[in-house]
């Protein structure tokens, strides 16, 4: 993947915007344990930051998807993981199945105005018995003339607290576990739709993270994106885009991380030296960078191959464990340098190391990445390689 002087553009925008209207505030949102996601939206909507890869006919730009992962690599210029994977949640997990399989009037009412920043998405597939294993959800749609009635509960959903609308995967039939289920736009102001309640976390700080409930949630038929029992592949698909920019995001925030720490130890004094003149210390901070350059042409390499069409189930799940377990060693490695310092609240490492720690479970566990790694190499129990 090349960056042409139009992906450089967007970025340099992308990162002017961070500087002045989030990192200033990043400390207060994260005390606050929540930042003011419908006014920053709005915000970025105006900028089009919302809809870089989404169709023109809905506010969209209508680039390809390597703008979409110029811009995923930028956020992590951000100066705390929550904001940046609210801002993910909206524009790579909650809208690429909606942009993709909803219908022209679906996508007007709920696309368009998710891409200005008018409304903030969510997407609600994790269950408290069902995470990761995303064919044993238990929440309910059932047909009841023209509408769905919706019963069940969702767990561990970002952007929920302040969200517009939800993404819904729910059964809706009786099928086998992969041909059940569909998803479906559910306005979070329609009656029975309650937040249980807001989820405290030992990182993401800022970013709003919540257990809502379905009591008879009554919405149309029509709000159900594409075809009845397509639900899983949908979401399959919508992983796919998720996994790719969970993996473009952390590349900056690793890198910056490194970088914090290489300037730290050159500064600090240890028995009359810097730490850095200390060979083992530079050339670990060297090998965790030649790290976070291999997941990057990783990275770049299946954002290629998804441009010309390709399933990129494989790499995408390579590249987002390779980001899941590099986030957490990184900043653990980075974090032994800065010695006592390290372990306080408000250093930037330590925050990079709580936040870095949900990589290697939001959007699919380590073990469901090899579990798909597994099965594309035919290798899973009883295959022949």
């Amino acid at each position: 993947m090349h960056f042409t002087h139009e992906h450089q553009e967007l970025q340099r925008n992308l990162k002017r915007f961070i500087d002045s209207d989030i990192n200033p505030y990043v400390d207060e949102w994260e005390a606050a344990e929540m930042f003011p996601a419908k006014q920053l939206f709005k915000k970025m909507g105006e900028l089009g930051f919302l809809g870089i890869a989404k169709p023109t006919e809905f506010g969209g730009l209508g680039l390809d998807y390597s703008y979409a992962m110029a811009m995923a690599e930028t956020l992590g210029h951000i100066h705390c993981g929550g904001v940046p994977m609210a801002i993910g949640v909206q524009t790579d997990m909650a809208t690429p199945a909606l942009a993709r399989f909803g219908s022209d009037d679906l996508r007007a009412q709920f696309l368009a105005p998710a891409i200005s920043g008018d409304a903030v998405a969510c997407v609600g597939v994790s269950e408290p018995s069902a995470g990761s294993d995303v064919a044993s959800i238990k929440t309910t749609a059932r047909k009841d003339g023209d509408d769905y009635i919706i019963n069940g509960s969702k767990m561990w959903i970002t952007n929920s607290l302040q969200a517009d609308w939800m993404c819904l995967l729910a059964n809706t039939s009786d099928d086998p576990a992969h041909r059940n289920k569909s998803l479906i736009i559910v306005p979070m102001n329609t009656k029975g739709v309650s937040v249980g309640k807001k989820i405290r976390k030992i990182g993401m700080n800022s970013s709003d993270t919540g257990l809502i409930y379905f009591d008879d949630v009554r919405v149309p038929q029509r709000y159900r994106v594409g075809e009845e029992g397509k639900g899983f592949t949908y979401q399959m698909l919508q992983f796919q885009e998720e996994r790719m920019w969970a993996a473009a995001s952390s590349l900056a925030t690793m890198t910056m991380c490194i970088e914090a720490t290489a300037e730290y130890a050159r500064e600090r004094k240890l028995f009359g030296a810097s730490l850095l003149d200390n060979q083992w210390v530079h050339f670990k901070l060297a090998e965790l960078k030649t790290e976070v350059e291999a997941l990057r042409a990783l990275t770049y390499r299946a954002c290629d191959l998804y441009i010309q069409g390709q399933d990129v189930t494989e790499l995408a799940s390579m590249a987002k464990l390779k980001a899941g377990r590099l986030a957490r060693i990184v900043p653990d490695a980075c974090l032994q340098f800065w010695g006592g310092m390290g372990f306080t609240w408000d250093n930037p490492v330590s925050r990079y190391y709580r936040d870095g720690r949900l990589g290697s479970i939001g959007g699919g566990a380590d073990e469901v990445m090899l579990g798909i790694i597994c099965k594309y190499m035919n290798t899973l129990p009883g295959k022949k390689g």
